[in-house]
């Protein structure tokens, strides 16, 4: 029964058979062949599923990176990395990395980051001469840190499936984010000179200095308000005060990107601080964009708001039928004991923490080029948790090293969204794509070894916030 249920699920995805199908359809197909459980235990394991409070994260992440997206803020951010980093070698592979790096902060998916800001960015650099492929490469290759850097919708499907906190999730991602951007930037940095690529714009210290000084106040920010409060200011206060101060800021000195980038930093002070959770912080990120887009910029219409909604409906709905479909087939995994018999088969040849952390990463590259990341998750997390568990590896640091795997098999065939997003955006043949992608695995790959064998890389945030 167990080979059954397995089985018609690898039979199904073959046949082309959407995967929250294959799922659901091969759990049905089970209990209607054992004959010990009524039907209606499908659909009442999917609803209880996605009946979950963290799980609400999903809608409003989705809905504040759309409103990001539409709301004009990707050209400001465009605009700052290009006066930090412009002038430098290779300059607008640079810019693409940095520009990429601050989105990650609000979009939380792979996919978005790479629609919104690709598309700015391989035309930038088309313009300016660079090849199309090493504009995809390095396009498609930044796309990865928009799971990575907090906030993230893996992380909250992870968190949930492997009952680990988010906000620890959140923190930890933010140094592997830094270690992926320096590496890519390495990249760009060798093909510049490999190619004598010279700088973009003309080095102007008023321009990059007043982009230095968006980057000081946004890091300022939470040091001021954190000083406030010891010195006896009501948090309230605090906050509010420099909020106001920053507004003020923003209107006199005309800020590119100060107040888009706030989003990160709001999002982690309050989840580690205790103001919200991250459900709560979800919704946050909504009000802030939407006060950006409709109250302070003023790029976002009402019309264009209707649109954006039913865009995040569609989405939302595409990923909780995913998770639901997810709940019944993992439970079914677990009551038919797939989950032990997996532990002890692995336990049966290796002890070593590190050779089952190999391990992994192979299957979960291998897993990434046919499942998207969610689906991926909640098949995996049930499975593999045991293990973990068992050989005291910490679920904060293995959940960076599953969400980074699965979004390097993003950019694989035969299933990789961003390569098809980027290949319609650039408009090249998805062959061209591929080839111009792999060059670019190599720093993503050096960045999971890195994740994967130096946990506190992963660890040194949440072990601060969280002692």
């Amino acid at each position: 029964m167990t080979t059954a249920l397995l089985g018609s699920f690898l039979a199904g995805m073959a046949s082309g058979v959407p995967v929250a199908i294959a799922m659901a359809g091969s759990a049905l197909l089970y209990i209607l062949l054992t004959g010990d459980l009524p039907p209606y235990v499908v659909v009442h394991r999917m609803i209880s599923g996605i009946d979950s409070f963290p799980l609400l994260a999903v809608p409003f992440f989705i809905l504040a990176g759309n409103l990001m997206n539409n709301a004009g803020i990707t050209t400001r951010i465009y605009n700052f990395a290009l006066a930090l980093v412009g002038w430098l070698r290779g300059g607008l592979g640079h810019v693409n990395v940095i520009a990429s790096m601050i989105f990650a902060g609000m979009s939380g998916t792979a996919i978005a980051e790479a629609a919104g800001l690709g598309t700015i960015e391989i035309k930038a650099m088309k313009d300016q001469g660079y090849p199309v492929e090493f504009a995809v490469g390095v396009t498609a290759a930044s796309s990865t840190m928009g799971p990575i850097i907090p906030p993230s919708l893996p992380f909250v499907i992870y968190g949930m499936m492997a009952d680990v906190s988010v906000g620890q999730l959140f923190l930890a991602g933010i140094m592997p984010g830094v270690v992926m951007a320096v590496l890519m930037m390495v990249t760009v940095t060798y093909y510049a000179w490999k190619y004598q690529w010279g700088g973009d714009v003309a080095f102007e210290l008023g321009r990059v200095g007043k982009a230095m000084l968006e980057f000081a106040i946004v890091f300022a920010f939470p040091i001021a308000i954190w000083a406030a409060i010891q010195v006896g200011a009501p948090f309230n206060v605090a906050v509010g005060v420099g909020m106001l101060a920053l507004l003020a800021a923003d209107r006199f000195f005309r800020f590119d990107a100060v107040l888009p980038i706030m989003t990160p930093v709001l999002l982690v002070g309050g989840m580690t601080t205790g103001v919200f959770t991250p459900t709560e912080g979800a919704i946050a990120a909504c009000v802030w964009s939407l006060f950006l887009g409709l109250a302070w910029y003023r790029t976002l219409s009402w019309k264009m708001l209707v649109k954006v909604s039913m865009e995040t409906i569609e989405t939302t709905a595409t990923v909780m039928f995913i998770v639901a479909a997810a709940s019944i087939f993992g439970w079914l995994l677990t009551v038919t004991r797939v989950t032990d018999a997996f532990a002890a088969w692995v336990l049966s040849f290796t002890h070593s923490p590190w050779a089952f952390l190999l391990l992994v990463n192979v299957l979960m590259l291998f897993v990434g080029c046919f499942l998207e990341p969610t689906a991926s998750i909640l098949i995996l997390v049930p499975v593999l948790m045991p293990v973990v568990h068992q050989l005291g590896i910490n679920g904060v640091h293995f959940g960076l090293i599953m969400v980074l795997n699965l979004m390097i098999g993003l950019l694989h065939p035969p299933m990789g969204m961003v390569l098809f997003v980027l290949a319609r955006i650039a408009n090249l043949s998805f062959e061209r794509t591929t080839m111009a992608i792999l060059p670019w695995l190599v720093p993503l790959l050096v960045a999971l070894i890195l994740v994967t064998y130096i946990p506190s890389i992963s660890l040194w945030l949440p072990h601060i916030f969280y002692p």
